[in-house]
């Protein structure tokens, strides 16, 4: 898959369609008036942008996701392990457990993880 990276305004912008989905284009505008303070326009641009990423389709004015949230952060994830620990994520999770205490319970669920695996 594409690399496909969000910055924060657009996050945010990509959590009000994922929270209230579907939603007409004027639900959205609005939506963005009252939550960012943006002009029809610029919600529209934004849209159309993150349309042709493949997060979002827009279909007789109704948007909807391609890429849920949960799908999308995924990505987001892979990606960063990928370009950050060469895609090891024995190497995430030793760099991430180092300055973080595991709780037992943490621990006991993330060995259930990789056993389901």
């Amino acid at each position: 898959m594409n690399e496909i990276k969000l910055g924060l305004v657009e996050a945010r912008f990509a959590d009000i369609i994922w929270s209230n989905e579907p939603m007409t284009t004027k639900e959205l505008v609005i939506a963005c008036q009252n939550e960012l303070e943006w002009k029809r326009t610029t919600t529209y641009t934004v849209l159309k942008k993150l349309c042709e990423k493949g997060i979002f389709k827009t279909e007789e004015s109704v948007v909807t996701s391609i890429i849920s949230k949960d799908e999308f952060y995924s990505i987001q994830s892979e990606q960063f392990i990928d370009e950050t620990f060469s895609g090891s994520l024995p190497a995430f999770i030793a760099a991430f457990t180092k300055r973080k205490n595991l709780s037992e319970k943490e621990v006991e669920e993330i060995k259930s993880m990789i056993d389901k695996f």
